[in-house]
């Protein structure tokens, strides 16, 4: 490479970084110009521990510089002390310094962290406003679907699709679940970002200070869709959201069983719908996924392995277990031959019996050693609630050859 062409390629190189700011003059600080006021004091978070950060980065970045500079091999007058190895002084500045910024910036993650906590309720409206008891709070339940997202507004009876809207200065409460897939929900400019997961529910609280039409997306993968779930949050003023919440609903369209399943379905590039109704207990059944016929909700099946438990309790304590049973044998004793435990009345083998499952105790004490065999374990298929097919534990499913016929 001759002199000239060299000379060509530092220019070159030296135009690419010039553009690289032209560039990123294009890119929107969405984060550090929120419209919102928990957005704007997370900012501030974000701002403060950076600038206490910085305070330890640039003092090692000079110095790393200024030490290569004045020990370099051509500077003839700098001091060599090979044999020093311990100053009190700076000993104290390394580790006191870090120590503090450490302490400052642990603080300021607590507090931060407990103060804008997505499940808690709002203290303020802006930085002059506090929340008082006229300010009633907009209820929204989000579901995140592959791939776009599903708004609820339940004070109205409306459901609207990629496309979400709130008055100004008013508090927001959202409730989020997801249909399918673990997914997240963020909007910059109004508050954090807040996960959702399908058979949960999370909560994010925010207020939208500013009128505007902000961007909202999906901020975890979600498969082939994702960079397309996005939608619109616009920010009214209370006649503009009146107006808005007049025209969606006026829409005849409802959503429904029928409407949900086939809206359910993945699409991509959903363009924003209205729906001017939607079904009673439709979160409801989504959030606990049972939206098709025939299904179980999760909360019914919780409370019923409940009622299940409380039963068992009862009915352990109505025969004295955890207890000495009637005829003061403890439940020591009572792992024994089974000849005393016969005549206390309430025993572990009358109360297996009592289940369905008797046992003689004859066949314990009188059956010869040879007969005393291990019964062959059934290997047939388990089911439970959650399973959509049998399941044997530990070995592949049988097939309708390998089962062995019944007589």
């Amino acid at each position: 490479m001759d002199y000239r062409t060299g000379n060509a390629l530092k220019r070159l190189r030296l135009i690419a970084l010039l553009t690289i700011p032209a560039f990123l003059s294009a890119c929107k600080a969405v984060v550090l110009s929120p419209a919102g006021d928990v957005a704007a004091r997370q900012r501030d978070v974000l701002v403060i521990s950076t600038l206490l950060m910085l305070l330890i980065i640039i003092p090692v970045i000079c110095l790393i510089v200024f030490f290569a500079w004045k020990y370099r091999e051509s500077n003839k007058d700098a001091t060599y002390a090979p044999d020093w190895n311990h100053s009190t002084k700076l000993e104290l500045v390394i580790w006191s310094a870090p120590l503090l910024i450490i302490i400052c910036l642990g603080g300021l993650t607590w507090v931060g962290t407990h103060l804008l906590d997505p499940y808690r309720k709002l203290d303020r409206i802006s930085q002059d406003m506090v929340v008082t008891d006229e300010h009633t709070p907009l209820e929204v339940e989000v579901v995140a679907m592959d791939w776009k997202w599903l708004f609820f507004y339940p004070e109205y009876g409306f459901a609207t699709v990629n496309e979400l809207a709130a008055p100004v200065d008013r508090p927001i409460e959202f409730k989020l679940t997801s249909s399918s897939v673990m997914n997240a929900f963020y909007i910059p400019t109004l508050a954090g970002m807040i996960y959702t997961m399908p058979g949960m529910e999370t909560k994010l609280h925010g207020v939208i200070n500013s009128e505007g039409v902000y961007d909202g997306f999906s901020s975890n993968y979600s498969g082939a869709g994702f960079s397309g779930m996005r939608f619109k949050f616009h920010a009214f003023d209370d006649a503009g959201f009146d107006e808005w919440v007049a025209k969606v609903s006026a829409d005849t369209d409802t959503l429904d069983d029928a409407a949900y399943q086939e809206l359910v379905k993945p699409t991509e590039n959903v363009a924003p719908t209205y729906f001017g109704s939607y079904s009673d207990d439709l979160y409801h059944d989504i959030l606990n996924m049972c939206t098709q016929e025939g299904q179980m909700c999760m909360d019914d099946m919780m409370m019923r392995d409940m009622q299940t438990q409380a039963g068992g309790m009862d009915m352990a304590e109505g025969h004295g277990m955890g207890h000495m049973d009637h005829s003061g044998h403890d439940m020591g004793q009572m792992d024994h031959a089974g000849h005393d435990m016969d005549h206390s009345g309430h025993d572990m083998g009358q109360m297996d019996h009592s289940m369905g499952q008797g046992m003689d105790d004859d066949m314990q004490t009188d059956t010869p050693e040879a007969e005393k065999t291990a019964t062959p374990a059934d290997r047939q298929g388990l089911r439970g609630h959650g399973l959509g097919r049998d399941v044997t534990p530990l070995s592949p499913p049988q097939t309708d050859a390998d089962t062995p016929a019944t007589k």
